[in-house]
């Protein structure tokens, strides 16, 4: 091969690399804008200070890990503040007090030790179920409009041919261009704070801190480190509680959204082409343009067709559950990711941490028995 020919060959790896990246960066736009339109729309928070924390928490993870880690809103909080249960004054409350947590476990190498110690058949039944809870979402986003659903889902399943292609990213700016923008609702007041303000920070706490120890740190590492193996020493679970608190406590005060790393937007990022740090730059340039857009970046969003977000997130759902250690399991082990799965899509993380712990005891009890009873059998 002659050096020309090399040299177009590593010109054409940069730039099917670099065309990775910026796809990839876009990737997690599923499980990223419903939660960013609504409370939006809902006028709870501003635009610019909620799109500069994201900016923040997206140069962090580029300068931290050099990897596509997901930087999500926190999906409790999240649905507590679109309800109506949190205003932005309890969502301040709440996720500096989940930040300042986050740090304090991650000051102490007990963290690492304790989620090391749940077994991997369990992991791999949180990741199924979460899974299906992002599938679930997905279908309802997509029923709404098939014909706009199945295109979408059709390019970006071209993603199995071309990994690293700009899937996502013509899908989004192609329902951008092609799809008749309906009319997003008027931004609305921002309400004022909770009558009753700790009653709901503390519930507020305490259904988002168990989910983002699982999914955003224990959930996270694990599949981190089987989608980069090579770096997997950069991605411990106190590294990233310790990155998860520091933007919580610094960036929520401030009028930011509470933030964490879901392992469901990792997948995402990596399902779309993200492998290095260009991804995470992207986002972060993309959260600062949208800040200085101010109110204007609501209309571009909600332009959005709910059926084209949804098929993002349905490839998300797709690479949680559909995972090489779900296949190659042992017959043994598959019970207990199913037991983990079912209770963690029907009751959430920490039920499904229970019930998988509580399952992978039986099995290894089982295991036990027949292996004594083998053993006194061969005297």
């Amino acid at each position: 091969m002659s050096h020309g020919t090399t040299r177009a060959a590593s010109v054409a790896d940069r730039a099917r690399s670099l065309t990775g990246e910026i796809s990839g960066a876009f990737g997690d736009l599923g499980t990223f804008l419903p939660y960013v339109i609504a409370v939006l729309v809902a006028g709870v928070f501003a635009p610019t200070p909620l799109f500069l924390g994201f900016a923040a928490g997206y140069l962090l993870v580029a300068l931290v890990y050099r990897l596509p880690i997901a930087v999500q809103p926190m999906k409790a909080l999240g649905a507590m503040i679109v309800a109506g249960a949190l205003s932005a004054e309890g969502a301040a409350w709440a996720g500096a007090i989940i930040g300042a947590t986050l740090l304090i476990l991650a000051a102490t190498p007990r963290l690492d030790r304790a989620a090391r110690s749940i077994p991997q058949s369990v992991v791999t039944g949180l990741q199924a179920g979460l899974g299906l809870v992002l599938g679930v979402v997905a279908l309802n986003m997509m029923r709404s409009d098939w014909t706009l659903a199945l295109p979408a889902a059709a390019i970006l399943g071209l993603s199995l041919v071309w990994r690293r292609g700009p899937w996502a990213l013509l899908v989004v700016f192609g329902a951008l261009l092609l799809v008749p923008a309906s009319q997003p609702p008027d931004l609305a007041v921002a309400g004022s704070a909770d009558a009753a303000l700790v009653p709901a920070v503390l519930s507020g706490i305490m259904s988002q801190l168990p989910l983002t120890l699982l999914n955003a740190v224990v959930v996270a590492a694990a599949l981190a480190r089987s989608l980069f193996p090579q770096d997997a020493r950069r991605v411990s679970e106190r590294r990233l509680a310790a990155t998860s608190g520091f933007i919580n406590l610094a960036l929520v005060p401030l009028g930011a959204m509470p933030m964490c790393h879901g392992a469901g937007g990792i997948a995402a990022h990596h399902r779309f082409g993200a492998r290095g740090s260009v991804a995470p730059l992207v986002m972060a340039l993309f959260c600062v343009a949208a800040a200085a857009a101010g109110p204007g970046i609501v209309k571009v969003l909600a332009a959005i067709p709910l059926p084209v977000v949804g098929a993002l997130l349905a490839h998300a759902a797709a690479d949680l559950l559909l995972t090489r250690r779900m296949f190659d399991a042992r017959p043994d082990c598959r019970p207990v990711i199913g037991a983990t799965m079912i209770a963690t899509y029907f009751l959430g993380a920490l039920f499904g941490l229970v019930a998988g712990l509580a399952a992978e005891s039986l099995r290894a009890h089982i295991v036990r028995k027949r292996h004594s009873a083998s053993s006194g059998a061969g005297r």
